[in-house]
Protein backbone atom coordinates (compact mmCIF):
# COMPACT_ATOMS: atom_id res chain seq x y z
CA UNK A 1 0.00 0.00 0.00
CA UNK A 2 1.01 3.57 -0.31
CA UNK A 3 0.54 6.68 0.84
CA UNK A 4 1.89 8.55 -2.16
CA UNK A 5 -0.48 10.91 -4.17
CA UNK A 6 -0.85 11.35 -7.90
CA UNK A 7 -1.82 14.72 -9.05
CA UNK A 8 -2.63 14.69 -13.26
CA UNK A 9 -3.27 18.13 -13.75
CA UNK A 10 0.08 21.50 -13.17
CA UNK A 11 -3.05 24.01 -13.19
CA UNK A 12 -4.08 25.92 -10.26
CA UNK A 13 -6.31 23.03 -9.38
CA UNK A 14 -3.75 20.71 -9.60
CA UNK A 15 -0.77 23.05 -7.80
CA UNK A 16 -3.82 23.38 -4.50
CA UNK A 17 -4.32 19.84 -4.11
CA UNK A 18 -0.84 18.85 -4.49
CA UNK A 19 0.31 21.75 -2.06
CA UNK A 20 -2.67 20.73 0.30
CA UNK A 21 -1.67 17.32 0.49
CA UNK A 22 2.13 17.49 0.97
CA UNK A 23 1.49 20.05 4.11
CA UNK A 24 -0.53 17.08 5.60
CA UNK A 25 2.32 15.09 4.97
CA UNK A 26 1.65 12.80 1.95
CA UNK A 27 4.45 12.38 -0.80
CA UNK A 28 2.98 13.82 -3.91
CA UNK A 29 3.86 13.46 -8.05
CA UNK A 30 2.68 16.23 -10.08
CA UNK A 31 1.91 14.81 -13.54
CA UNK A 32 2.09 17.60 -16.07
CA UNK A 33 1.89 17.75 -20.01
CA UNK A 34 3.11 21.31 -20.95
CA UNK A 35 6.64 22.35 -20.28
CA UNK A 36 5.65 24.44 -17.43
CA UNK A 37 3.16 24.68 -14.55
CA UNK A 38 0.54 27.17 -14.06
CA UNK A 39 -2.08 25.47 -16.19
CA UNK A 40 -4.39 28.23 -18.23
CA UNK A 41 -4.18 31.02 -15.50
CA UNK A 42 -0.67 31.47 -17.13
CA UNK A 43 -1.94 32.49 -20.31
CA UNK A 44 -4.81 35.42 -18.38
CA UNK A 45 -3.76 39.08 -18.45
CA UNK A 46 -5.79 39.30 -14.97
CA UNK A 47 -8.00 36.79 -13.00
CA UNK A 48 -11.10 37.36 -10.95
CA UNK A 49 -11.71 38.36 -8.37
CA UNK A 50 -9.01 40.74 -7.44
CA UNK A 51 -8.21 41.11 -11.13
CA UNK A 52 -4.76 40.84 -10.49
CA UNK A 53 -1.83 39.26 -12.98
CA UNK A 54 -1.38 35.70 -13.08
CA UNK A 55 2.14 35.88 -11.43
CA UNK A 56 0.52 37.09 -7.87
CA UNK A 57 -1.10 34.02 -7.01
CA UNK A 58 1.30 31.05 -9.11
CA UNK A 59 4.14 32.60 -7.63
CA UNK A 60 3.08 31.79 -4.33
CA UNK A 61 1.99 28.54 -5.06
CA UNK A 62 5.32 28.31 -6.79
CA UNK A 63 7.51 29.08 -4.04
CA UNK A 64 5.37 26.27 -1.32
CA UNK A 65 6.55 23.82 -4.16
CA UNK A 66 9.91 24.66 -4.11
CA UNK A 67 9.84 24.84 -0.46
CA UNK A 68 8.15 21.50 0.01
CA UNK A 69 10.79 18.63 -0.27
CA UNK A 70 7.29 16.04 -0.31
CA UNK A 71 6.25 17.49 -4.07
CA UNK A 72 8.27 16.10 -7.17
CA UNK A 73 6.72 16.90 -10.40
CA UNK A 74 7.19 16.13 -14.04
CA UNK A 75 6.42 18.20 -17.22
CA UNK A 76 5.95 17.47 -20.40
CA UNK A 77 4.77 14.50 -19.20
CA UNK A 78 2.00 11.94 -19.97
CA UNK A 79 -0.23 9.41 -17.51
CA UNK A 80 0.02 6.33 -20.29
CA UNK A 81 -0.97 3.41 -17.84
CA UNK A 82 -2.29 2.52 -14.48
CA UNK A 83 -2.78 -0.57 -12.97
CA UNK A 84 -3.26 -1.94 -9.74
CA UNK A 85 -6.14 -0.70 -7.28
CA UNK A 86 -7.68 2.15 -4.72
CA UNK A 87 -4.57 2.38 -2.18
CA UNK A 88 -1.76 0.22 -4.78
CA UNK A 89 -1.53 2.04 -8.12
CA UNK A 90 1.31 1.77 -10.47
CA UNK A 91 1.51 4.74 -12.61
CA UNK A 92 3.21 4.76 -15.75
CA UNK A 93 4.12 8.29 -16.67
CA UNK A 94 6.34 9.11 -20.47
CA UNK A 95 8.41 11.86 -20.10
CA UNK A 96 9.13 13.60 -23.35
CA UNK A 97 12.42 14.93 -23.24
CA UNK A 98 13.26 18.85 -22.71
CA UNK A 99 16.94 18.84 -24.24
CA UNK A 100 18.50 20.92 -22.23
CA UNK A 101 20.20 21.08 -19.36
CA UNK A 102 18.11 20.22 -15.42
CA UNK A 103 19.32 23.57 -14.22
CA UNK A 104 18.50 27.77 -14.86
CA UNK A 105 20.71 28.61 -17.68
CA UNK A 106 20.21 31.60 -19.83
CA UNK A 107 19.91 30.38 -23.19
CA UNK A 108 18.45 34.17 -24.93
CA UNK A 109 21.44 34.87 -27.17
CA UNK A 110 21.15 31.53 -29.09
CA UNK A 111 17.32 31.35 -28.86
CA UNK A 112 17.13 34.54 -30.45
CA UNK A 113 19.97 33.59 -33.18
CA UNK A 114 17.78 30.71 -34.30
CA UNK A 115 16.10 30.97 -37.55
CA UNK A 116 13.23 28.61 -37.13
CA UNK A 117 10.06 29.30 -36.25
CA UNK A 118 6.21 27.96 -35.42
CA UNK A 119 3.25 29.13 -34.06
CA UNK A 120 2.74 29.66 -30.55
CA UNK A 121 1.38 27.60 -28.63
CA UNK A 122 0.96 29.71 -25.22
CA UNK A 123 -0.05 33.00 -27.38
CA UNK A 124 -2.57 30.67 -28.92
CA UNK A 125 -1.24 31.14 -32.46
CA UNK A 126 -0.98 34.77 -32.35
CA UNK A 127 2.60 35.24 -32.24
CA UNK A 128 5.70 33.06 -32.96
CA UNK A 129 8.22 31.44 -31.02
CA UNK A 130 11.89 30.11 -31.61
CA UNK A 131 12.95 26.34 -31.17
CA UNK A 132 14.51 27.16 -27.89
CA UNK A 133 12.13 28.84 -26.23
CA UNK A 134 10.64 29.84 -22.47
CA UNK A 135 6.56 30.71 -22.78
CA UNK A 136 6.70 33.04 -19.80
CA UNK A 137 8.76 35.14 -17.90
CA UNK A 138 8.00 33.45 -14.70
CA UNK A 139 8.14 30.23 -15.66
CA UNK A 140 8.52 27.19 -13.28
CA UNK A 141 10.93 25.42 -14.03
CA UNK A 142 12.49 28.48 -14.83
CA UNK A 143 13.92 26.20 -17.91
CA UNK A 144 14.04 26.73 -21.56
CA UNK A 145 12.94 24.04 -23.86
CA UNK A 146 14.18 22.41 -27.32
CA UNK A 147 11.84 21.69 -29.54
CA UNK A 148 13.75 19.72 -32.42
CA UNK A 149 10.63 19.72 -34.93
CA UNK A 150 11.03 23.73 -35.41
CA UNK A 151 14.79 23.54 -35.63
CA UNK A 152 15.92 25.14 -39.36
CA UNK A 153 18.92 23.41 -40.72
CA UNK A 154 21.57 26.36 -39.79
CA UNK A 155 19.43 25.81 -36.67
CA UNK A 156 21.42 22.55 -36.12
CA UNK A 157 24.57 23.04 -36.47
CA UNK A 158 23.76 25.90 -34.02
CA UNK A 159 22.81 23.38 -31.51
CA UNK A 160 24.93 20.77 -32.06
CA UNK A 161 27.69 21.90 -30.25
CA UNK A 162 26.03 24.10 -27.68
CA UNK A 163 26.62 23.75 -24.25
CA UNK A 164 23.86 22.65 -21.78
CA UNK A 165 21.73 21.60 -24.97
CA UNK A 166 21.06 17.50 -25.35
CA UNK A 167 19.76 17.38 -29.19
CA UNK A 168 19.94 13.56 -28.92
CA UNK A 169 17.75 13.44 -25.51
CA UNK A 170 15.29 10.36 -25.89
CA UNK A 171 11.67 9.96 -24.24
CA UNK A 172 11.89 8.21 -20.71
CA UNK A 173 9.51 6.20 -18.89
CA UNK A 174 9.44 6.17 -14.68
CA UNK A 175 6.79 4.23 -12.99
CA UNK A 176 5.20 5.08 -9.72
CA UNK A 177 3.62 3.86 -6.41
CA UNK A 178 0.80 5.66 -5.34
CA UNK A 179 -2.22 5.20 -3.46
CA UNK A 180 -4.94 7.88 -4.86
CA UNK A 181 -5.46 10.05 -7.41
CA UNK A 182 -6.90 13.54 -8.00
CA UNK A 183 -7.63 14.81 -11.59
CA UNK A 184 -6.57 18.54 -12.50
CA UNK A 185 -6.60 18.49 -16.35
CA UNK A 186 -8.36 21.00 -16.61
CA UNK A 187 -10.12 23.06 -19.67
CA UNK A 188 -9.56 23.62 -23.36
CA UNK A 189 -11.40 26.57 -25.57
CA UNK A 190 -13.51 25.25 -27.81
CA UNK A 191 -12.08 24.94 -31.31
CA UNK A 192 -13.07 27.95 -32.60
CA UNK A 193 -12.74 27.28 -36.25
CA UNK A 194 -15.88 24.84 -35.98
CA UNK A 195 -17.54 28.11 -35.87
CA UNK A 196 -17.47 29.00 -39.25
CA UNK A 197 -20.80 30.74 -39.38
CA UNK A 198 -19.07 33.32 -36.61
CA UNK A 199 -16.26 34.03 -38.88
CA UNK A 200 -13.57 32.04 -37.01
CA UNK A 201 -10.55 30.74 -39.14
CA UNK A 202 -12.07 32.71 -41.67
CA UNK A 203 -11.85 36.47 -40.73
CA UNK A 204 -8.77 38.33 -39.77
CA UNK A 205 -10.17 40.34 -37.05
CA UNK A 206 -12.38 37.33 -35.44
CA UNK A 207 -10.14 36.30 -31.74
CA UNK A 208 -11.91 34.08 -29.10
CA UNK A 209 -11.66 35.35 -25.52
CA UNK A 210 -8.57 33.45 -24.98
CA UNK A 211 -6.65 35.18 -27.68
CA UNK A 212 -7.48 38.57 -26.28
CA UNK A 213 -6.36 37.79 -22.96
CA UNK A 214 -3.41 37.38 -24.50
CA UNK A 215 -3.07 40.44 -26.54
CA UNK A 216 -4.10 42.54 -23.42
CA UNK A 217 -0.85 40.49 -21.31
CA UNK A 218 1.81 42.73 -20.83
CA UNK A 219 3.97 39.82 -21.43
CA UNK A 220 1.67 38.70 -24.66
CA UNK A 221 2.39 39.22 -28.69
CA UNK A 222 1.83 42.76 -28.36
CA UNK A 223 3.18 43.52 -25.06
CA UNK A 224 -0.18 44.30 -23.67
CA UNK A 225 -1.71 46.94 -26.42
CA UNK A 226 -5.20 45.44 -27.84
CA UNK A 227 -4.68 45.36 -31.05
CA UNK A 228 -6.22 43.70 -34.40
CA UNK A 229 -4.64 40.65 -35.26
CA UNK A 230 -4.62 42.28 -39.83
CA UNK A 231 -2.66 45.41 -39.23
CA UNK A 232 -2.02 45.78 -35.62
CA UNK A 233 -3.88 49.11 -35.06
CA UNK A 234 -6.23 49.71 -32.16
CA UNK A 235 -10.14 49.26 -32.55
CA UNK A 236 -12.39 52.18 -32.54
CA UNK A 237 -15.53 49.84 -32.03
CA UNK A 238 -15.66 46.17 -30.61
CA UNK A 239 -18.34 43.63 -30.64
CA UNK A 240 -18.34 40.32 -27.93
CA UNK A 241 -20.50 37.33 -29.02
CA UNK A 242 -21.45 35.87 -25.98
CA UNK A 243 -22.48 32.16 -26.72
CA UNK A 244 -20.06 31.34 -29.47
CA UNK A 245 -20.76 27.52 -29.79
CA UNK A 246 -21.89 27.20 -26.55
CA UNK A 247 -25.32 26.18 -25.34
CA UNK A 248 -25.51 24.76 -28.65
CA UNK A 249 -26.56 21.19 -29.17
CA UNK A 250 -23.71 20.94 -32.37
CA UNK A 251 -21.01 22.27 -30.24
CA UNK A 252 -21.36 22.67 -26.45
CA UNK A 253 -24.71 21.69 -25.10
CA UNK A 254 -24.63 23.45 -21.62
CA UNK A 255 -23.23 27.28 -19.89
CA UNK A 256 -19.76 27.46 -19.22
CA UNK A 257 -20.27 30.11 -16.47
CA UNK A 258 -17.43 32.43 -16.46
CA UNK A 259 -17.70 33.32 -19.88
CA UNK A 260 -19.69 36.48 -18.80
CA UNK A 261 -17.51 37.08 -16.39
CA UNK A 262 -14.36 37.02 -18.99
CA UNK A 263 -16.22 39.67 -21.19
CA UNK A 264 -17.32 41.92 -18.68
CA UNK A 265 -13.57 41.91 -17.46
CA UNK A 266 -12.57 42.67 -20.96
CA UNK A 267 -14.62 45.31 -21.44
CA UNK A 268 -12.88 47.10 -18.77
CA UNK A 269 -9.52 46.41 -20.19
CA UNK A 270 -10.00 47.74 -23.97
CA UNK A 271 -12.04 51.06 -22.02
CA UNK A 272 -9.05 50.91 -19.65
CA UNK A 273 -6.53 51.42 -22.96
CA UNK A 274 -9.37 53.69 -24.84
CA UNK A 275 -11.90 55.35 -23.19
CA UNK A 276 -13.36 56.42 -26.74
CA UNK A 277 -13.74 52.87 -27.99
CA UNK A 278 -17.65 51.73 -28.66
CA UNK A 279 -18.00 48.50 -27.49
CA UNK A 280 -21.22 46.29 -27.85
CA UNK A 281 -22.15 43.17 -25.89
CA UNK A 282 -24.26 40.31 -28.10
CA UNK A 283 -25.87 37.95 -25.61
CA UNK A 284 -28.85 35.42 -24.69
CA UNK A 285 -28.21 35.75 -20.84
CA UNK A 286 -25.91 37.13 -18.80
CA UNK A 287 -24.78 35.76 -15.95
CA UNK A 288 -22.95 37.60 -12.99
CA UNK A 289 -23.17 35.13 -9.70
CA UNK A 290 -23.07 36.71 -6.30
CA UNK A 291 -20.51 39.58 -5.76
CA UNK A 292 -19.67 39.62 -9.29
CA UNK A 293 -22.77 41.47 -10.06
CA UNK A 294 -20.95 44.45 -9.25
CA UNK A 295 -18.76 44.36 -11.99
CA UNK A 296 -21.81 43.84 -14.27
CA UNK A 297 -22.89 47.23 -12.87
CA UNK A 298 -20.04 48.58 -12.90
CA UNK A 299 -19.40 47.73 -16.88
CA UNK A 300 -23.20 48.94 -17.25
CA UNK A 301 -22.60 52.13 -16.12
CA UNK A 302 -19.79 53.25 -18.53
CA UNK A 303 -21.21 55.42 -21.46
CA UNK A 304 -19.23 53.55 -24.01
CA UNK A 305 -20.76 49.97 -23.09
CA UNK A 306 -23.70 48.65 -24.64
CA UNK A 307 -25.79 44.99 -24.16
CA UNK A 308 -27.72 44.14 -26.85
CA UNK A 309 -30.01 40.92 -26.00
CA UNK A 310 -29.57 38.71 -29.73
CA UNK A 311 -28.17 36.01 -31.30
CA UNK A 312 -25.23 36.77 -33.76
CA UNK A 313 -26.02 35.00 -37.13
CA UNK A 314 -22.84 35.33 -38.97
CA UNK A 315 -19.42 37.07 -39.24
CA UNK A 316 -18.05 37.97 -42.71
CA UNK A 317 -14.96 40.42 -43.66
CA UNK A 318 -15.69 43.54 -45.36
CA UNK A 319 -13.76 46.80 -46.58
CA UNK A 320 -10.51 47.32 -44.47
CA UNK A 321 -10.44 43.95 -43.02
CA UNK A 322 -13.44 44.91 -40.53
CA UNK A 323 -15.90 42.28 -39.72
CA UNK A 324 -19.69 42.19 -40.65
CA UNK A 325 -22.18 40.91 -38.46
CA UNK A 326 -25.78 39.83 -38.73
CA UNK A 327 -27.63 39.66 -35.69
CA UNK A 328 -31.47 39.51 -34.60
CA UNK A 329 -32.12 41.96 -31.60
CA UNK A 330 -34.71 39.93 -29.30
CA UNK A 331 -35.70 43.15 -27.66
CA UNK A 332 -36.74 45.24 -30.91
CA UNK A 333 -37.42 42.07 -33.00
CA UNK A 334 -35.49 43.74 -35.55
CA UNK A 335 -32.42 42.41 -37.50
CA UNK A 336 -29.51 44.19 -37.57
CA UNK A 337 -26.77 44.09 -40.18
CA UNK A 338 -23.35 45.98 -38.16
CA UNK A 339 -19.82 46.59 -38.61
CA UNK A 340 -16.63 46.41 -36.29
CA UNK A 341 -13.22 46.59 -36.28
CA UNK A 342 -13.12 43.66 -34.05
CA UNK A 343 -14.60 40.78 -32.92
CA UNK A 344 -14.07 38.62 -29.97
CA UNK A 345 -15.45 35.29 -29.69
CA UNK A 346 -16.63 34.20 -26.35
CA UNK A 347 -15.96 30.66 -26.44
CA UNK A 348 -16.85 28.34 -23.83
CA UNK A 349 -14.60 26.05 -21.39
CA UNK A 350 -14.05 22.59 -22.89
CA UNK A 351 -12.97 20.05 -20.20
CA UNK A 352 -9.37 18.63 -21.72
CA UNK A 353 -10.58 14.72 -21.43
CA UNK A 354 -13.34 15.35 -24.12
CA UNK A 355 -12.19 13.28 -26.79
CA UNK A 356 -8.94 12.49 -25.59
CA UNK A 357 -7.47 8.90 -24.87
CA UNK A 358 -7.26 8.38 -21.06
CA UNK A 359 -5.57 5.48 -19.22
CA UNK A 360 -7.68 6.26 -16.18
CA UNK A 361 -10.30 4.28 -15.41
CA UNK A 362 -13.51 7.21 -14.84
CA UNK A 363 -16.69 7.35 -16.15
CA UNK A 364 -16.90 10.99 -17.93
CA UNK A 365 -20.26 12.71 -19.11
CA UNK A 366 -21.49 12.99 -22.74
CA UNK A 367 -19.68 16.51 -22.12
CA UNK A 368 -16.50 14.93 -21.45
CA UNK A 369 -16.59 16.21 -17.82
CA UNK A 370 -15.67 13.71 -14.57
CA UNK A 371 -18.51 11.86 -13.64
CA UNK A 372 -17.15 9.44 -10.97
CA UNK A 373 -14.38 7.39 -10.16
CA UNK A 374 -14.09 7.89 -6.25
CA UNK A 375 -15.32 4.31 -5.21
CA UNK A 376 -11.49 3.65 -7.20
CA UNK A 377 -9.92 6.82 -5.22
CA UNK A 378 -9.86 8.85 -7.94
CA UNK A 379 -11.33 12.37 -7.48
CA UNK A 380 -11.58 15.17 -10.00
CA UNK A 381 -10.77 18.92 -9.16
CA UNK A 382 -11.09 22.12 -11.05
CA UNK A 383 -12.62 22.47 -14.16
CA UNK A 384 -12.32 18.65 -14.84
CA UNK A 385 -15.62 18.50 -13.09
CA UNK A 386 -16.92 21.44 -14.38
CA UNK A 387 -16.62 24.64 -15.84
CA UNK A 388 -14.90 27.63 -12.80
CA UNK A 389 -13.52 30.04 -11.94
CA UNK A 390 -10.49 30.58 -10.51
CA UNK A 391 -11.54 30.80 -6.89
CA UNK A 392 -13.68 27.52 -7.00
CA UNK A 393 -11.04 25.83 -8.80
CA UNK A 394 -8.42 26.22 -5.85
CA UNK A 395 -11.48 25.55 -3.39
CA UNK A 396 -12.05 22.02 -5.73
CA UNK A 397 -8.53 21.06 -5.74
CA UNK A 398 -8.38 21.28 -1.50
CA UNK A 399 -11.58 19.56 -1.40
CA UNK A 400 -10.10 16.40 -3.70
CA UNK A 401 -6.75 16.64 -1.73
CA UNK A 402 -8.48 15.88 1.23
CA UNK A 403 -10.61 13.03 -0.20
CA UNK A 404 -7.35 11.53 -1.62
CA UNK A 405 -5.73 12.33 1.95
CA UNK A 406 -8.35 9.89 3.43
CA UNK A 407 -8.18 7.50 0.62
CA UNK A 408 -4.55 6.83 1.75
CA UNK A 409 -5.08 7.36 5.52
CA UNK A 410 -8.20 4.48 5.10
CA UNK A 411 -5.60 1.91 3.67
Amino acid sequence: MSNAILVVGGGFAGLTAAIEAAELGHDVYIVEKTPWLGGRVAQLNKYFPKLCPPSCGLEIQFQRIRKNPRIKFFTQAELIGLSGCKGDYTAKVRLAPRRTAAHNVDFSLLASALTGETDSEFDLGLSKRKALYKAMPFAFPDRYVLDARALSKSDMARVAGAKFIEPAEEVREIALNIGAIVVATGWKPYDVTRLTNLGAGSVKNCVSNMQLERLASPFGPTQGKIVRPSDNCAPMNVAFVQCAGSRDQNHLNYCSYICCMATLKQCLYLAEQNPNVGITVYYIDLRAPGRYVNVLEKVKARPNVSFVKGKVADAVQTEGDRVKLTVEDAVRGEKLTLIYDLVVLATGMQPSLAGEKSFLPLPLDEDGFVAGGEEAGIFAAGCARMPLDVTRTAQSGTAAALKAVQTVKGR
